[in-house]
């Protein structure tokens, strides 16, 4: 059976009331489009797809899984049966309200979907096989110290899988727009860098790429990355 909130958070944190202001905002934000995003069709399903094959690559089913960030939880109901358990994140209610009524009506049993960001994991180091932070790092105000959460969080060996959109790599100048729209909170905060800082700051974190692979121009940098120290 999943685990209930109270085992997977830690005690002292109360996510909605206890996050700053920005953060707030940002939730309000994902609150507000997550019914329209569960209904949103796949952007590029045949990356997706593979996306999900070489995951599945990493996967066993003795494995302990941590997803963060993991939005109405459909890729962490399509990678259920190939673990132990999953363990999947969001700071947005909505969104968890959204993936908990999925996994009802799939009836999958060792998925645990909790309101929670990646600090708020009631988990002791080295706790995780593999962690999959898929379309988050760039939404993130210091990924760094999220990678580095990751690693801490990871088995010697374990692995990370993340899809990350490296902004400042794309022609259209996105960071010039973004500012101007996030005034009318017509987009979430966007955390602008290149896909070499991201490389460059996962191997500073203590992992080792693996895997990766970038469908085309301006699509996400998909990326396994295994902890090695």
């Amino acid at each position: 059976n999943p685990l209930s909130a109270h085992e997977v958070l830690r005690p002292s944190i109360h996510p909605a009331r206890d996050m700053p202001t920005a953060t707030n905002r940002q939730t309000k934000f994902w609150d507000n489009i997550a019914p329209r995003y569960a209904k949103s069709p796949i952007a590029d399903e045949a990356a997706y797809n593979r996306k999900l094959e070489v995951t599945r690559q990493y996967l066993a089913p003795d494995m302990e899984v941590l997803e963060f960030g993991c939005g109405t939880g459909s890729t962490a109901l399509l990678h259920a049966p190939f673990v132990k358990r999953i363990l999947a994140t969001d700071f947005s209610p909505i969104m968890i309200e959204i993936a908990e009524e999925k996994r009802k009506v799939a009836d999958v049993r060792n998925i645990t979907f909790a309101q929670a960001t990646l600090d708020d994991v009631n988990a002791t180091a080295g706790s995780f096989d593999a962690v999959l932070g898929l379309s988050i790092l760039h939404l993130l105000e210091d990924p760094k110290s999220a990678m580095a959460r990751v690693h801490q969080l990871l088995k010697s060996g374990g692995v990370f899988v993340s899809s990350t959109a490296c902004i400042a790599d794309m022609r259209i100048p996105l960071w010039l727009v973004l500012p101007v729209a996030r005034i009318f909170n017509l987009v979430p905060f966007v955390n602008i860098f290149t896909e070499k800082q991201l490389i460059d700051n996962l191997t500073a974190s203590g992992f080792e790429i693996e895997h990766h692979w970038k469908p085309g121009k301006g699509k996400a940098v998909f990326v396994v990355a295994r902890k090695i120290r």
